[in-house]
Protein backbone atom coordinates (compact mmCIF):
# COMPACT_ATOMS: atom_id res chain seq x y z
CA UNK A 1 0.00 0.00 0.00
CA UNK A 2 1.16 3.52 -0.77
CA UNK A 3 1.74 5.81 2.18
CA UNK A 4 -0.02 9.19 2.40
CA UNK A 5 2.94 11.19 1.12
CA UNK A 6 3.63 13.40 -1.85
CA UNK A 7 4.41 10.18 -3.72
CA UNK A 8 1.08 8.62 -2.83
CA UNK A 9 -0.84 11.82 -3.49
CA UNK A 10 0.59 12.31 -6.96
CA UNK A 11 0.10 8.67 -7.93
CA UNK A 12 -3.48 8.71 -6.67
CA UNK A 13 -4.13 11.96 -8.51
CA UNK A 14 -2.81 10.50 -11.76
CA UNK A 15 -5.17 7.55 -11.37
CA UNK A 16 -8.17 9.75 -10.63
CA UNK A 17 -7.60 11.86 -13.70
CA UNK A 18 -6.93 8.93 -16.05
CA UNK A 19 -9.77 8.39 -18.52
CA UNK A 20 -12.08 5.45 -17.92
CA UNK A 21 -11.23 2.42 -20.04
CA UNK A 22 -13.62 0.92 -22.56
CA UNK A 23 -13.87 -2.36 -24.38
CA UNK A 24 -12.20 -0.80 -27.46
CA UNK A 25 -8.73 -1.93 -26.46
CA UNK A 26 -5.80 -3.94 -27.74
CA UNK A 27 -4.29 -6.69 -25.60
CA UNK A 28 -0.62 -7.54 -26.12
CA UNK A 29 0.99 -10.63 -24.59
CA UNK A 30 4.61 -10.05 -23.62
CA UNK A 31 6.96 -12.68 -22.16
CA UNK A 32 7.75 -10.83 -18.93
CA UNK A 33 6.30 -7.82 -17.23
CA UNK A 34 8.39 -4.67 -17.73
CA UNK A 35 11.34 -4.47 -15.37
CA UNK A 36 10.80 -0.71 -15.40
CA UNK A 37 8.56 1.95 -16.92
CA UNK A 38 11.20 4.63 -16.46
CA UNK A 39 12.69 5.07 -19.94
CA UNK A 40 16.08 6.03 -18.54
CA UNK A 41 16.44 2.71 -16.76
CA UNK A 42 16.49 -0.72 -18.44
CA UNK A 43 16.17 -0.91 -22.21
CA UNK A 44 14.98 -4.50 -22.54
CA UNK A 45 12.19 -5.38 -25.00
CA UNK A 46 9.39 -6.01 -22.48
CA UNK A 47 10.00 -2.60 -20.89
CA UNK A 48 10.56 -0.77 -24.17
CA UNK A 49 7.40 -2.15 -25.79
CA UNK A 50 5.36 -0.42 -23.08
CA UNK A 51 7.11 2.79 -22.10
CA UNK A 52 7.89 3.86 -25.65
CA UNK A 53 4.15 4.55 -26.04
CA UNK A 54 4.11 6.65 -22.87
CA UNK A 55 7.03 8.88 -23.81
CA UNK A 56 8.15 10.89 -26.80
CA UNK A 57 11.81 10.76 -27.74
CA UNK A 58 13.98 13.60 -28.92
CA UNK A 59 13.85 12.18 -32.46
CA UNK A 60 12.47 8.91 -33.83
CA UNK A 61 12.57 6.69 -36.91
CA UNK A 62 9.78 6.30 -39.39
CA UNK A 63 8.71 2.90 -40.70
CA UNK A 64 11.36 3.14 -43.42
CA UNK A 65 14.08 3.56 -40.79
CA UNK A 66 14.81 7.23 -41.45
CA UNK A 67 15.44 9.61 -38.55
CA UNK A 68 12.56 12.07 -38.34
CA UNK A 69 11.49 14.79 -35.87
CA UNK A 70 9.63 14.06 -32.68
CA UNK A 71 10.21 16.47 -29.77
CA UNK A 72 13.10 18.03 -31.70
CA UNK A 73 11.73 19.43 -34.96
CA UNK A 74 15.12 20.40 -36.38
CA UNK A 75 18.80 20.06 -35.49
CA UNK A 76 22.07 21.60 -36.56
CA UNK A 77 25.66 20.53 -35.91
CA UNK A 78 27.10 23.98 -35.22
CA UNK A 79 30.61 22.70 -34.42
CA UNK A 80 32.44 19.41 -34.13
CA UNK A 81 31.19 19.06 -30.55
CA UNK A 82 27.93 21.05 -30.43
CA UNK A 83 24.45 20.28 -31.76
CA UNK A 84 21.53 22.70 -31.42
CA UNK A 85 18.02 21.23 -31.23
CA UNK A 86 14.83 23.16 -31.99
CA UNK A 87 12.13 21.96 -29.57
CA UNK A 88 8.53 21.44 -30.66
CA UNK A 89 6.10 24.02 -29.29
CA UNK A 90 2.68 23.22 -27.83
CA UNK A 91 3.50 19.76 -26.42
CA UNK A 92 2.04 18.87 -23.01
CA UNK A 93 2.73 16.06 -20.59
CA UNK A 94 -0.09 13.80 -19.45
CA UNK A 95 -0.58 15.92 -16.32
CA UNK A 96 -1.28 18.97 -18.51
CA UNK A 97 2.03 20.73 -17.89
CA UNK A 98 3.93 22.08 -20.91
CA UNK A 99 6.99 20.25 -22.22
CA UNK A 100 9.85 22.74 -22.23
CA UNK A 101 13.41 22.97 -23.46
CA UNK A 102 14.52 22.52 -19.85
CA UNK A 103 12.69 19.17 -19.70
CA UNK A 104 14.68 18.02 -22.73
CA UNK A 105 17.98 19.22 -21.30
CA UNK A 106 17.15 17.66 -17.92
CA UNK A 107 16.34 14.32 -19.57
CA UNK A 108 19.75 14.27 -21.25
CA UNK A 109 21.56 15.23 -18.05
CA UNK A 110 19.66 12.59 -16.08
CA UNK A 111 20.51 9.65 -18.32
CA UNK A 112 24.16 10.76 -18.63
CA UNK A 113 24.65 11.25 -14.90
CA UNK A 114 26.90 8.39 -13.73
CA UNK A 115 25.35 8.58 -10.24
CA UNK A 116 21.92 7.83 -11.72
CA UNK A 117 23.42 4.56 -12.98
CA UNK A 118 21.46 4.08 -16.19
CA UNK A 119 22.26 0.82 -17.99
CA UNK A 120 22.05 2.95 -21.13
CA UNK A 121 24.91 5.24 -20.06
CA UNK A 122 27.34 3.75 -22.56
CA UNK A 123 25.07 4.88 -25.38
CA UNK A 124 25.12 8.52 -24.25
CA UNK A 125 28.29 9.09 -22.24
CA UNK A 126 29.90 11.11 -25.02
CA UNK A 127 27.46 13.90 -24.09
CA UNK A 128 29.03 16.20 -21.48
CA UNK A 129 26.56 19.08 -21.58
CA UNK A 130 22.87 19.74 -22.19
CA UNK A 131 21.50 23.23 -21.68
CA UNK A 132 18.32 25.07 -22.59
CA UNK A 133 19.72 27.95 -24.63
CA UNK A 134 16.35 29.42 -25.58
CA UNK A 135 12.65 28.99 -24.90
CA UNK A 136 12.54 26.23 -27.51
CA UNK A 137 16.20 25.47 -28.01
CA UNK A 138 18.63 22.99 -26.44
CA UNK A 139 22.37 22.80 -27.05
CA UNK A 140 24.12 19.47 -26.59
CA UNK A 141 27.89 19.28 -26.13
CA UNK A 142 29.98 16.15 -26.62
CA UNK A 143 33.48 15.57 -25.31
CA UNK A 144 34.76 15.01 -28.85
CA UNK A 145 33.27 14.74 -32.33
CA UNK A 146 30.50 12.15 -32.07
CA UNK A 147 28.99 11.09 -35.41
CA UNK A 148 26.45 8.78 -33.77
CA UNK A 149 24.80 11.46 -31.63
CA UNK A 150 21.63 11.94 -33.66
CA UNK A 151 21.13 8.19 -34.10
CA UNK A 152 21.49 7.69 -30.35
CA UNK A 153 18.94 10.44 -29.61
CA UNK A 154 16.37 8.18 -31.28
CA UNK A 155 16.38 6.28 -27.97
CA UNK A 156 16.36 9.19 -25.52
CA UNK A 157 12.93 9.81 -24.01
CA UNK A 158 11.85 13.15 -22.57
CA UNK A 159 10.60 13.13 -18.97
CA UNK A 160 9.03 16.01 -16.99
CA UNK A 161 11.72 17.50 -14.75
CA UNK A 162 9.39 18.83 -12.05
CA UNK A 163 7.47 15.55 -11.71
CA UNK A 164 10.59 13.39 -11.52
CA UNK A 165 12.20 15.65 -8.96
CA UNK A 166 9.00 15.78 -6.88
CA UNK A 167 8.32 12.03 -6.96
CA UNK A 168 11.83 10.62 -6.97
CA UNK A 169 13.03 7.86 -9.26
CA UNK A 170 11.22 4.96 -7.60
CA UNK A 171 7.81 6.62 -7.49
CA UNK A 172 8.16 7.98 -11.00
CA UNK A 173 8.77 4.43 -12.21
CA UNK A 174 5.59 3.30 -10.42
CA UNK A 175 3.40 5.92 -12.12
CA UNK A 176 5.28 7.50 -15.04
CA UNK A 177 4.13 10.66 -16.80
CA UNK A 178 5.20 11.31 -20.37
CA UNK A 179 3.96 13.18 -23.42
CA UNK A 180 3.37 10.21 -25.72
CA UNK A 181 0.22 8.99 -27.48
CA UNK A 182 -0.72 6.77 -24.50
CA UNK A 183 -0.77 7.59 -20.79
CA UNK A 184 -0.01 5.29 -17.90
CA UNK A 185 -3.22 3.98 -16.26
CA UNK A 186 -2.39 1.03 -14.00
CA UNK A 187 0.34 -1.50 -13.23
CA UNK A 188 -0.78 -4.78 -11.67
CA UNK A 189 2.60 -6.12 -10.65
CA UNK A 190 3.33 -9.50 -12.13
CA UNK A 191 0.20 -9.39 -14.26
CA UNK A 192 -0.20 -6.48 -16.68
CA UNK A 193 0.23 -2.80 -17.43
CA UNK A 194 -2.66 -0.76 -18.83
CA UNK A 195 -2.30 2.43 -20.85
CA UNK A 196 -5.06 4.81 -21.92
CA UNK A 197 -5.15 6.94 -25.04
CA UNK A 198 -3.87 10.49 -24.72
CA UNK A 199 -6.63 12.42 -26.49
CA UNK A 200 -4.55 15.62 -26.27
CA UNK A 201 -1.56 14.15 -28.10
CA UNK A 202 0.15 16.61 -30.42
CA UNK A 203 0.84 13.99 -33.09
CA UNK A 204 -0.96 11.08 -34.69
CA UNK A 205 -3.57 9.83 -32.23
CA UNK A 206 -3.71 6.24 -31.10
CA UNK A 207 -6.56 4.14 -32.54
CA UNK A 208 -7.32 2.22 -29.33
CA UNK A 209 -9.01 3.59 -26.22
CA UNK A 210 -6.68 1.44 -24.13
CA UNK A 211 -3.82 -1.01 -24.39
CA UNK A 212 -3.14 -3.87 -21.98
CA UNK A 213 0.35 -5.40 -21.91
CA UNK A 214 0.11 -8.75 -20.11
CA UNK A 215 3.03 -10.86 -18.89
CA UNK A 216 2.62 -14.41 -20.25
CA UNK A 217 5.93 -16.30 -19.91
CA UNK A 218 4.71 -19.54 -21.51
CA UNK A 219 4.69 -19.41 -25.32
CA UNK A 220 1.95 -22.02 -25.67
CA UNK A 221 -0.27 -19.92 -23.41
CA UNK A 222 0.38 -16.84 -25.53
CA UNK A 223 -0.64 -18.81 -28.60
CA UNK A 224 -3.77 -20.14 -26.89
CA UNK A 225 -4.71 -16.59 -25.89
CA UNK A 226 -4.30 -15.40 -29.47
CA UNK A 227 -6.43 -18.22 -30.84
CA UNK A 228 -9.10 -17.60 -28.20
CA UNK A 229 -9.19 -13.90 -28.97
CA UNK A 230 -8.08 -12.83 -25.48
CA UNK A 231 -4.86 -11.50 -27.00
CA UNK A 232 -4.62 -9.44 -30.18
CA UNK A 233 -0.83 -9.48 -30.53
CA UNK A 234 1.80 -11.84 -29.10
CA UNK A 235 5.56 -11.36 -29.18
CA UNK A 236 8.60 -13.63 -29.10
CA UNK A 237 7.31 -16.60 -31.02
CA UNK A 238 9.66 -18.98 -32.79
CA UNK A 239 9.48 -20.47 -36.27
CA UNK A 240 7.83 -23.68 -35.02
CA UNK A 241 4.97 -21.68 -33.50
CA UNK A 242 4.79 -19.45 -36.57
CA UNK A 243 4.28 -22.52 -38.76
CA UNK A 244 1.52 -23.73 -36.44
CA UNK A 245 -0.28 -20.40 -36.73
CA UNK A 246 -0.11 -20.18 -40.51
CA UNK A 247 -3.50 -20.90 -42.02
CA UNK A 248 -5.30 -20.82 -38.66
CA UNK A 249 -8.58 -18.89 -38.76
CA UNK A 250 -8.59 -15.40 -37.27
CA UNK A 251 -4.82 -15.05 -36.87
CA UNK A 252 -1.77 -14.35 -38.98
CA UNK A 253 2.01 -14.21 -38.57
CA UNK A 254 3.88 -10.94 -38.95
CA UNK A 255 7.63 -10.85 -39.49
CA UNK A 256 10.50 -8.44 -40.05
CA UNK A 257 14.30 -8.78 -40.19
CA UNK A 258 15.84 -6.81 -37.36
CA UNK A 259 19.11 -5.06 -36.64
CA UNK A 260 19.46 -7.34 -33.62
CA UNK A 261 22.43 -9.71 -33.46
CA UNK A 262 22.14 -12.87 -31.38
CA UNK A 263 25.38 -13.79 -29.67
CA UNK A 264 27.07 -16.07 -27.16
CA UNK A 265 28.73 -13.90 -24.55
CA UNK A 266 31.83 -15.11 -22.73
CA UNK A 267 33.24 -13.69 -19.53
CA UNK A 268 36.83 -13.24 -20.71
CA UNK A 269 37.95 -12.14 -17.25
CA UNK A 270 37.21 -15.48 -15.53
CA UNK A 271 39.41 -18.56 -15.89
CA UNK A 272 39.41 -20.63 -18.01
CA UNK A 273 37.77 -18.16 -20.43
CA UNK A 274 40.60 -15.70 -19.83
CA UNK A 275 42.62 -17.99 -22.12
CA UNK A 276 42.00 -17.02 -25.78
CA UNK A 277 42.61 -20.61 -26.85
CA UNK A 278 39.78 -21.81 -24.62
CA UNK A 279 37.49 -19.11 -26.01
CA UNK A 280 38.39 -20.15 -29.54
CA UNK A 281 37.50 -23.71 -28.65
CA UNK A 282 34.11 -22.49 -27.44
CA UNK A 283 33.49 -20.63 -30.71
CA UNK A 284 34.60 -23.60 -32.81
CA UNK A 285 32.18 -25.86 -30.93
CA UNK A 286 29.12 -23.91 -32.14
CA UNK A 287 27.54 -24.95 -35.42
CA UNK A 288 25.87 -21.69 -36.40
CA UNK A 289 24.61 -22.93 -39.75
CA UNK A 290 22.99 -25.86 -38.02
CA UNK A 291 21.27 -23.47 -35.63
CA UNK A 292 20.04 -21.14 -38.37
CA UNK A 293 18.93 -23.77 -40.87
CA UNK A 294 18.04 -26.68 -38.62
CA UNK A 295 16.40 -24.95 -35.67
CA UNK A 296 15.38 -21.39 -36.47
CA UNK A 297 14.39 -21.64 -40.14
CA UNK A 298 12.62 -18.28 -39.95
CA UNK A 299 14.76 -16.28 -42.37
CA UNK A 300 17.69 -15.70 -40.01
CA UNK A 301 21.23 -15.52 -41.42
CA UNK A 302 24.55 -16.49 -39.83
CA UNK A 303 26.39 -13.45 -38.45
CA UNK A 304 30.16 -13.21 -38.76
CA UNK A 305 30.37 -9.97 -36.76
CA UNK A 306 28.46 -8.01 -34.15
CA UNK A 307 26.66 -6.02 -36.82
CA UNK A 308 24.13 -6.41 -39.61
CA UNK A 309 24.26 -4.94 -43.13
CA UNK A 310 21.92 -2.16 -41.92
CA UNK A 311 24.59 -0.84 -39.52
CA UNK A 312 27.18 1.76 -40.44
CA UNK A 313 30.52 0.08 -39.80
CA UNK A 314 29.47 -3.32 -41.07
CA UNK A 315 32.54 -4.93 -42.65
CA UNK A 316 31.84 -6.53 -46.02
CA UNK A 317 33.32 -9.90 -46.84
CA UNK A 318 33.93 -11.13 -43.29
CA UNK A 319 33.74 -14.88 -42.99
CA UNK A 320 32.36 -16.31 -39.73
CA UNK A 321 34.89 -18.13 -37.58
CA UNK A 322 34.87 -21.82 -38.57
CA UNK A 323 33.01 -24.67 -36.93
CA UNK A 324 35.53 -27.35 -35.96
CA UNK A 325 34.31 -29.67 -33.23
CA UNK A 326 37.36 -31.95 -33.26
CA UNK A 327 39.76 -29.05 -32.78
CA UNK A 328 37.53 -27.68 -30.01
CA UNK A 329 37.66 -31.06 -28.24
CA UNK A 330 41.45 -31.15 -28.53
CA UNK A 331 41.90 -27.69 -26.99
CA UNK A 332 39.48 -28.38 -24.13
CA UNK A 333 41.25 -31.62 -23.32
CA UNK A 334 44.74 -30.09 -23.48
CA UNK A 335 43.86 -27.04 -21.35
CA UNK A 336 41.66 -28.85 -18.85
CA UNK A 337 38.94 -26.28 -19.43
CA UNK A 338 36.27 -28.93 -18.96
CA UNK A 339 37.16 -29.31 -15.27
CA UNK A 340 35.55 -25.98 -14.37
CA UNK A 341 31.75 -25.98 -13.95
CA UNK A 342 30.43 -23.03 -15.94
CA UNK A 343 27.04 -21.34 -15.82
CA UNK A 344 25.20 -20.43 -19.02
CA UNK A 345 22.75 -17.63 -18.26
CA UNK A 346 19.46 -17.19 -20.08
CA UNK A 347 15.92 -15.86 -19.64
CA UNK A 348 12.48 -17.00 -20.88
CA UNK A 349 12.34 -14.15 -23.39
CA UNK A 350 15.01 -15.93 -25.44
CA UNK A 351 14.49 -18.93 -27.72
CA UNK A 352 15.37 -21.82 -25.44
CA UNK A 353 15.82 -24.17 -28.38
CA UNK A 354 18.93 -22.15 -29.24
CA UNK A 355 20.17 -21.99 -25.66
CA UNK A 356 19.82 -25.74 -25.24
CA UNK A 357 21.52 -26.41 -28.57
CA UNK A 358 24.51 -24.24 -27.63
CA UNK A 359 24.79 -25.90 -24.24
CA UNK A 360 24.77 -29.33 -25.88
CA UNK A 361 27.42 -28.27 -28.41
CA UNK A 362 29.69 -26.90 -25.67
CA UNK A 363 29.18 -30.11 -23.68
CA UNK A 364 30.04 -32.23 -26.69
CA UNK A 365 33.32 -30.30 -26.99
CA UNK A 366 34.12 -31.17 -23.39
CA UNK A 367 33.00 -28.07 -21.50
CA UNK A 368 31.09 -28.49 -18.25
CA UNK A 369 28.17 -26.12 -18.83
CA UNK A 370 24.82 -25.87 -17.05
CA UNK A 371 21.94 -23.60 -18.06
CA UNK A 372 20.76 -21.05 -15.48
CA UNK A 373 17.27 -19.68 -16.19
CA UNK A 374 16.10 -16.49 -14.44
CA UNK A 375 13.53 -13.80 -15.15
CA UNK A 376 14.71 -11.00 -17.43
CA UNK A 377 15.20 -8.47 -14.65
CA UNK A 378 17.50 -10.83 -12.72
CA UNK A 379 19.30 -11.84 -15.90
CA UNK A 380 20.07 -8.18 -16.67
CA UNK A 381 21.17 -7.45 -13.12
CA UNK A 382 23.60 -10.36 -13.17
CA UNK A 383 24.93 -9.32 -16.57
CA UNK A 384 25.93 -5.99 -15.00
CA UNK A 385 27.00 -7.26 -11.58
CA UNK A 386 29.61 -4.98 -9.97
CA UNK A 387 32.23 -7.71 -9.87
CA UNK A 388 33.13 -9.71 -12.98
CA UNK A 389 33.34 -12.84 -10.85
CA UNK A 390 29.60 -12.44 -10.13
CA UNK A 391 28.77 -12.49 -13.81
CA UNK A 392 28.11 -15.81 -15.58
CA UNK A 393 30.75 -17.56 -17.68
CA UNK A 394 28.48 -17.84 -20.71
CA UNK A 395 25.28 -16.09 -21.68
CA UNK A 396 22.91 -15.90 -24.60
CA UNK A 397 21.84 -12.46 -25.73
CA UNK A 398 20.37 -10.51 -28.62
CA UNK A 399 21.61 -6.92 -28.88
CA UNK A 400 20.06 -4.05 -30.76
CA UNK A 401 20.93 -0.38 -30.42
CA UNK A 402 18.11 0.88 -32.67
CA UNK A 403 20.71 3.31 -34.00
CA UNK A 404 21.91 1.47 -37.11
CA UNK A 405 25.53 2.18 -36.20
CA UNK A 406 27.98 -0.41 -34.90
CA UNK A 407 29.09 1.93 -32.12
CA UNK A 408 25.77 1.26 -30.42
CA UNK A 409 26.44 -2.48 -30.44
CA UNK A 410 30.17 -2.91 -30.13
CA UNK A 411 31.09 -0.17 -27.67
CA UNK A 412 28.72 -1.31 -24.89
CA UNK A 413 29.57 -4.99 -25.35
CA UNK A 414 33.34 -4.68 -25.81
CA UNK A 415 34.72 -1.48 -24.28
CA UNK A 416 36.13 -2.01 -20.80
CA UNK A 417 34.34 1.07 -19.42
CA UNK A 418 30.89 -0.35 -20.20
CA UNK A 419 28.91 -2.09 -17.49
CA UNK A 420 27.83 -4.67 -20.09
CA UNK A 421 31.34 -5.56 -21.23
CA UNK A 422 33.28 -8.63 -20.14
CA UNK A 423 36.38 -7.63 -22.08
CA UNK A 424 39.41 -5.69 -20.86
CA UNK A 425 41.68 -4.92 -23.81
CA UNK A 426 43.26 -1.42 -23.85
CA UNK A 427 44.21 -1.71 -27.52
CA UNK A 428 40.64 -2.62 -28.47
CA UNK A 429 39.34 0.24 -26.29
CA UNK A 430 41.48 2.69 -28.24
CA UNK A 431 40.13 1.56 -31.62
CA UNK A 432 36.53 1.61 -30.38
CA UNK A 433 37.09 5.16 -29.13
CA UNK A 434 38.51 6.16 -32.50
CA UNK A 435 35.48 4.70 -34.24
CA UNK A 436 33.03 6.74 -32.17
CA UNK A 437 34.96 10.04 -32.17
CA UNK A 438 35.77 10.72 -35.82
CA UNK A 439 33.46 12.61 -38.18
CA UNK A 440 35.27 11.07 -41.16
CA UNK A 441 33.42 7.98 -42.43
CA UNK A 442 36.51 6.33 -43.91
CA UNK A 443 38.39 6.67 -40.61
CA UNK A 444 35.49 5.12 -38.77
CA UNK A 445 35.18 2.27 -41.27
CA UNK A 446 38.88 1.47 -40.92
CA UNK A 447 38.54 1.45 -37.13
CA UNK A 448 35.64 -0.98 -37.19
CA UNK A 449 37.46 -3.26 -39.61
CA UNK A 450 40.25 -3.42 -37.02
CA UNK A 451 37.71 -4.07 -34.25
CA UNK A 452 36.32 -6.96 -36.23
CA UNK A 453 39.77 -8.51 -36.74
CA UNK A 454 40.65 -8.15 -33.06
CA UNK A 455 37.37 -9.57 -31.82
CA UNK A 456 37.59 -12.55 -34.13
CA UNK A 457 41.29 -13.23 -33.47
CA UNK A 458 40.82 -13.01 -29.70
CA UNK A 459 37.39 -14.71 -29.65
CA UNK A 460 35.95 -12.10 -27.31
CA UNK A 461 32.33 -12.76 -28.28
CA UNK A 462 30.59 -15.10 -30.73
CA UNK A 463 28.03 -13.49 -33.05
CA UNK A 464 25.46 -16.13 -33.97
CA UNK A 465 22.84 -14.79 -36.35
CA UNK A 466 20.86 -11.76 -37.46
CA UNK A 467 17.53 -12.12 -35.72
CA UNK A 468 14.11 -12.00 -37.34
CA UNK A 469 11.17 -10.74 -35.30
CA UNK A 470 8.10 -12.99 -35.42
CA UNK A 471 4.71 -11.97 -34.04
CA UNK A 472 1.33 -13.63 -33.90
CA UNK A 473 -1.59 -11.26 -34.44
CA UNK A 474 -5.30 -11.12 -34.90
CA UNK A 475 -6.12 -10.89 -38.59
CA UNK A 476 -8.09 -7.76 -37.70
CA UNK A 477 -4.91 -5.96 -36.65
CA UNK A 478 -3.36 -3.80 -39.35
CA UNK A 479 0.29 -3.32 -38.50
CA UNK A 480 3.64 -3.63 -40.27
CA UNK A 481 6.57 -4.60 -38.00
CA UNK A 482 9.85 -2.76 -38.49
CA UNK A 483 13.51 -3.54 -37.95
CA UNK A 484 13.64 -1.52 -34.72
CA UNK A 485 11.11 -3.88 -33.05
CA UNK A 486 8.98 -1.05 -31.69
CA UNK A 487 5.31 -1.60 -30.90
CA UNK A 488 4.11 1.91 -31.70
CA UNK A 489 0.39 1.73 -30.90
CA UNK A 490 -0.40 4.83 -32.94
CA UNK A 491 1.00 3.13 -36.05
CA UNK A 492 -1.48 0.27 -35.67
CA UNK A 493 -5.18 0.09 -36.53
CA UNK A 494 -8.12 -2.29 -36.68
CA UNK A 495 -8.78 -3.32 -40.27
CA UNK A 496 -12.16 -2.55 -41.77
Amino acid sequence: MFHTTLRGFLIAASMLTAPALSAQQITVNLVNEPSTLDPHQQWNPDSYYVYRNIFDNIVTRDDAGEIVPQIATAWEQVSDTEMVLKIREGVTFHDGSPLTAEDVAYSVRRITNPEFGSPQLGQFNQIIGAEATGDFEVTLTTNSPYPVLLAQLVKLSVVPKKVVEALGDESFNAAPIGSGPYAFHEWNRGVDVTLSRNDDYWGEAGPFDAAVFAAVPDASTRVANLRAGTADLIVSIDSDIARQLEGQPGVHVLTAPTERVAFMGMNTTRPPLDDPQVRKAATMAIDREGIVLGILAGGETVAGQMATPSHFGYVDGVEPSPYNLEEAKRIVAETGAGETPMEFATSPVFDQRIVQAIQQMLTEAGFNVEISMTDMSTYLQRARAPEQTERPFFSFGRWSCACQDVDGVQFPLLHSSSSWSRVNDPALDKVLEQGRSSLDDSTREAAYAQVQRTVQDSAYILPLYQAVALYGASDKLDWTPTANESLFLNRMAWSE
